[in-house]
């Protein structure tokens, strides 16, 4: 059986991971799609996404449309002649695009379609406390994350993961099931199957299942007054990027924002809501509604992160309060 010619579009680490596995199974890329470089930093250096990097380091064919209507783009994507496209971690495409090759073109997505559809289901998932999630391949359509569903692979979400560590590991389970995707698509042994989409799905915590929209800073910021589980969920669930905030009141009357990226709930406990506790030494907890919340690790704004215990050792926090 040939090996199809592909087409592949993505941008960050996570796609990278795909687009490796299918470049060292022997698949033809006929070309490698990803954003335009960008200018960084005060002195405005150009940075190249991770999967141009990769593209770059074994001569694979690059494009970088700003606009992918943009008709010279579409024509020189027409003339690779590649018979799929694959997306992973990219952006919405337009229908004179997903709609080019005669295989089609399919997506890998970070959660369990139609559960958390939309731009951060890892980061939706366990801020909701799901107990699993998973990869899903599915066919693209008009509409964001809702057409037929080709494979999917699921994992469990324990209590100590984060966003980096689901990342890392949907990343690996992913390549694999793009590989099993293309191998499907081209033996004739895989039909897509429209999605069931209920009105909703509810979440451990209450919230819609349905949708992971995109989390802007505005969003990060922690809510002392929710129960401790959920509040340890939401910090994990940023962690390590873009990270939980909070401000606390020193003793100056001065604010200091902080990003958290690591918490323990301790159920039972009954002190002040929202009060900060610490012995100076090992521990720094906030008082919430059903227990304590003990910050482990966290950044002070302009500073690196650190353990709590390094914290103390540079801060006395005995008259900190938060700030409501």
């Amino acid at each position: 059986m040939q090996k199809p010619r592909i087409v592949f579009m993505g941008t960050p680490d996570f796609a990278v991971t795909s687009l490796r596995a299918l470049h060292e199974a022997g698949y033809p890329i006929a070309a490698v799609v990803t954003v335009p470089d960008r200018q960084t930093g005060r002195g405005l250096k150009v940075t190249y996404s991770p999967v141009k990097e990769y593209a770059l380091q074994h001569s694979l064919p690059i494009l970088q449309p700003e606009k992918l209507k943009d008709p010279e783009f579409l024509t020189e994507l027409e003339s690779l002649k590649a018979d799929l496209f694959i997306v992973v971690a990219f952006r919405m495409l337009p229908r004179q695009v997903w709609a080019m090759p005669p295989m089609g073109t399919f997506n890998l997505h970070g959660s369990l379609l139609p559960r958390y559809r939309g731009a951060a289901p890892i980061n939706w998932a366990i801020i909701n406390g799901e107990k699993e999630t998973g990869v899903t391949t599915f066919l693209l359509n008009e509409h964001i994350d809702e057409g037929a569903i080709l494979l999917s692979e699921r994992i469990p979400i324990l209590p100590n993961d984060d966003v980096e560590s689901i990342h890392d590991q949907l990343a690996v389970i992913g390549s694999q099931l793009v590989l099993r995707t293309v191998e499907g698509l081209c033996n004739g042994s895989l039909q897509g199957k429209p999605q069931q989409c209920p009105s909703d799905i509810p979440s451990p915590h209450g919230r819609s299942a349905l949708l992971a929209p995109k989390i802007f800073k505005a969003d990060c910021a922690i809510d002392w007054k929710k129960p401790g589980q959920q509040i340890v969920d939401f910090v994990r669930g940023l962690s390590p990027y873009p990270a939980a905030t909070t401000i606390f009141i020193d003793d100056k009357g001065h604010e200091q924002s902080l990003k958290i990226y690591k918490t323990a709930f301790e159920p039972g406990q009954k002190h002040d809501k929202n009060n900060i506790l610490s012995d100076q030494k090992n521990y720094l907890s906030v008082s919430v509604s059903d227990g304590l919340v003990h910050i482990l690790s966290l950044q002070m704004s302009g500073k690196k992160r650190i353990s709590v215990e390094e914290f103390l050792r540079g801060y006395n926090v005995t008259n900190w309060y938060i700030k409501q």
